[in-house]
């Protein structure tokens, strides 16, 4: 990983990790907990913010981090090999983080709806008596 490369990956997960501490921005565990929102909104089309494409792009990166199978195996470039996992597990997780922060923006914009019927509640307690 060149250093421009380390020092933008770096960038991004200092911003990733401060955008919670803005007024009004979403926290980090309401971004965890949206995130499979998020990716269903994405796929499903309903959010514009994030295609399918994107989402693919998510998946192969979580496959290629989790997965024994390297580009750049560890054994062989023991530096590098470690780098670009810990380079692209950064980027995943600061863009995946972002990408449901501004979900959680648009959502709010939108005003949530809950499809189903309304069903009327009666208060607790006695009723009020009728004149």
């Amino acid at each position: 990983m060149r250093k421009s490369q380390r020092t933008a990956a770096a960038a991004a997960a200092w911003r990733a990790a401060r955008e919670p501490d803005r007024p009004g921005s979403p926290g980090l565990g309401e971004r965890l907990a949206a995130l499979p929102r998020t990716l269903r909104a994405g796929l499903g089309g309903e959010y514009p913010g994030l295609g399918k494409g994107k989402v693919l792009l998510y998946l192969v990166a979580l496959i290629y981090v989790v997965s024994p199978i390297d580009a750049l195996p560890e054994m062989l470039v023991p530096f590098l090999g470690f780098a670009d996992d810990v380079g692209l597990a950064v980027w995943l997780t600061t863009s995946a983080l972002s990408e449901s922060g501004q979900y959680l923006e648009w959502e709010r914009r939108q005003g949530r709806v809950v499809q189903g019927r309304a069903k009327r509640v009666e208060p607790d307690g006695p009723e009020p008596e009728q004149p």
